[in-house]
């Protein structure tokens, strides 16, 4: 199914999203609407254009694919699936996202991973190629971040507060300095041979989805962050 998203509202694009027997659904001359691939599963949906808030929120196992820049809340929530954006995006991407993959190729705003989850086989990743803005990983639960920093010339590609409350998961700095004003709640040391192969396959994703280097990004320094056992959140929540 082909639909062009010219003149047509949010609810209406949607409706006809999730009414659809194809699995195969392109969205052409998104222009803002908000929600597409709310809650979808088992469907590849392509658009072409700019979508709006909360694209793939609640996500439930689709692929969505978007040739254009996205905006804030992509990911927000979801449970399953895969979300590429061969651009840029807005803030608070994949918030208390519980599980699936998200692919980045540019920056993105602020609070990327908030509050993100995991639980047994239900792990988040969210990989962003160029640099990220404050309080990136706020309150990370569980699931792995990568910014790979692509542009950056070695500077750190993060804003600051990285990891402001962080009680679980991990993330991945690619950069030639470690990242200034780091909390309390963070622990941070430069990832080994063994820690960069843990991300090999979602570094490899991204430059199959990207058309980069994956040994190229790889043989870069990263800074591995992870929560500091101190941290007086580790309190607030059970782990096994």
């Amino acid at each position: 199914m082909i639909i062009n998203a010219n003149e047509v509202g949010y609810y209406d694009l949607n409706k006809t999203i999730v009414a659809s027997t194809d699995t195969e659904i392109t969205v052409k001359n998104a222009m803002g609407q908000r929600y597409i691939g709310c809650g979808v599963a088992g469907k590849r949906i392509t658009v072409e254009g700019t979508p709006g808030n909360a694209l793939g929120a609640y996500l439930d196992g689709s692929r969505i694919v978007v040739y254009g820049n996205g905006q804030d809340a992509i990911g927000d929530t979801m449970n399953n699936g895969e979300i590429i954006v061969h651009g840029s995006c807005g803030d608070t991407t994949g918030y208390a996202m519980r599980s699936g993959k998200i692919f980045i190729k540019g920056n993105a705003g602020y609070r990327v991973g908030i509050h993100m989850k995991e639980y047994h086989e239900f792990f988040p990743k969210i990989v962003i190629g160029g640099k990220v803005g404050d309080f990136l990983g706020e309150y990370q639960a569980g699931g792995i971040i990568i910014v790979l920093g692509i542009g950056c010339d070695g500077k750190a590609p993060v804003g600051s507060f990285c990891g402001t409350g962080m009680h679980g998961g991990r993330m991945f700095i690619r950069s030639d300095e470690i990242p200034a004003g780091l909390p309390v709640q963070v622990s941070c040391t430069e990832a080994t041979d063994e820690d960069k192969a843990s991300i090999d396959e979602y570094v490899a994703e991204f430059a199959e989805n990207f058309g980069y280097d994956k040994s190229e990004l790889l043989s870069g320094k990263f800074y591995k962050l992870t929560p500091n056992t101190a941290s007086p959140y580790k309190q607030l929540y059970t782990h096994n």
